[in-house]
């Protein structure tokens, strides 16, 4: 059992929060809050309690010191500020000893967000590879360690993983309500019960596959997915993104030969060209030449991915159908969204890629449930576990603070 933020002593503790402000900054404006958002629910209990509150987050990858002016959390901590009826404080420091001397300052019902923890990731990658020391010292600036960051539960990080071995943890509300979902869909989805796959890269998402056809009654796959399976049924797919590793094509054969009739294939595409830019075509998938490249799905398929959306009872979307990004080949994305937001099925959407585009097509109040995570859903549902998640139970083994 994972020990939850409303069954810990917080009251008028220092509290060490860490969530997901991964999100997209364009000329230091937020372009989407909806992770910023999600966390509300906790960051206003813990000051409904009288907390001091110390918050955690990444954002983007660093890897010079020019990204660090690009990722830098100061925009989110402001945009915070404006969402709450508090204070908060930004600090550049992450590394300092002086953080404590600052932490032990705040004030009851003050917030202090610290810059991008992955700035401790140049030049030696102490977040990353979870130094100790600097797992220490984060966890030094708490009382109690609360973790709502379930798109990062995945990662073994200083920031997550390894402050959980220092002080007493629990996991937030939106770590609750995430797994709540994701639980029924592990455990007991009602069937008839769907998969959707799609967006660019199998390979990350083999494993997920086999796992998922045992429990589904089918699997509609798009995008990438889509175009390595089709490469390994031996059609032509031109200069379409698919899988170029051979095992990745063989695990996929055995998959599709084991329950070839719950795999569901395009029949037809719109096309783009390898040499002409301008160039889009509608095409069947038997008619796909050694220049095209697959970049949406057609109306039949449409249509025949339909007859299983109709009777389901639970349906897991992960990816796209096609580069919704560009208008020219958005359609059969949005209009599977669309026949997806018309069922009677339980729909979730499972965070990442297809998650954004279901906010960008303006989808977004159409399903059940929008996961936060991207890696950290897929995993779950993979799995069951994960990393960060895992050394937060009822039972708390901590380790000496030695700093």
């Amino acid at each position: 059992m994972k020990k939850n933020i409303q069954n810990m002593d917080i009251k008028n503790k220092r509290i060490v929060l860490r969530v997901d402000y991964n999100v997209p900054i364009q000329n230091g404006q937020i372009m989407d809050d909806s992770k910023i958002k999600e966390t509300l629910n906790t960051i206003q209990f813990l000051l409904a309690e009288n907390c001091k509150i110390v918050i955690l987050s990444h954002l983007g990858k660093i890897k010079s010191e020019e990204d660090k002016l690009k990722y830098t959390l100061e925009p989110v901590a402001n945009y915070l500020k404006s969402l709450l009826n508090t204070e908060v404080y930004f600090t550049k420091e992450i590394l300092s000893s002086d953080l404590v001397t600052r932490v032990e300052q705040l004030k009851p019902q003050e917030i202090l967000m610290l810059e991008n923890t992955r700035f401790a990731d140049y030049p030696n990658h102490l977040e990353s590879k979870n130094d100790p020391q600097l797992a220490m010292l984060w966890a030094s600036l708490g009382d109690v360690f609360v973790n709502d960051a379930f798109a990062s539960l995945h990662r073994c990080h200083a920031s997550n993983y390894g402050i959980a071995k220092y002080i007493p943890s629990c996991i937030g509300f939106l770590v609750q309500k995430e797994l709540d979902n994701l639980d029924k869909l592990i455990l007991n989805p009602d069937h008839p019960f769907v998969v959707v796959m799609g967006g660019a890269k199998v390979d990350d998402k083999i494993e997920l596959i086999e796992t998922l056809i045992e429990k589904c009654d089918f699997l509609l796959c798009g995008g990438g997915i889509a175009n390595t399976c089709l490469k390994a049924l031996y059609f032509n797919i031109g200069q379409s993104l698919a899988s170029q590793d051979d095992r990745i094509i063989q695990r996929l054969q055995k998959v599709m030969l084991l329950n070839r009739n719950k795999i569901g294939l395009p029949l037809d595409a719109v096309v783009g060209s390898s040499f002409d830019e301008s160039y889009v075509k509608y095409k069947t998938i038997d008619k796909i030449n050694d220049n095209d490249i697959i970049l949406d799905i057609g109306m039949k398929t449409l249509e025949k991915y339909e007859k299983y959306i109709a009777n389901a009872k639970t349906i897991f979307i992960n990816g796209t159908m096609g580069l919704y990004e560009n208008i020219k080949f958005a359609n059969g994305t949005k209009e599977f969204f669309d026949m997806l937001a018309h069922t009677t099925a339980k729909t979730i959407v499972g965070g990442g890629d297809s998650a954004s585009a279901v906010r960008k097509l303006g989808f977004a109040s159409k399903f059940s449930y929008i996961s936060s995570g991207g890696g950290a859903t897929l995993e779950y549902l993979g799995t069951g576990r994960l990393q960060a998640l895992d050394i937060i139970t009822e039972e708390d083994i901590i380790e000496t603070l030695d700093l």
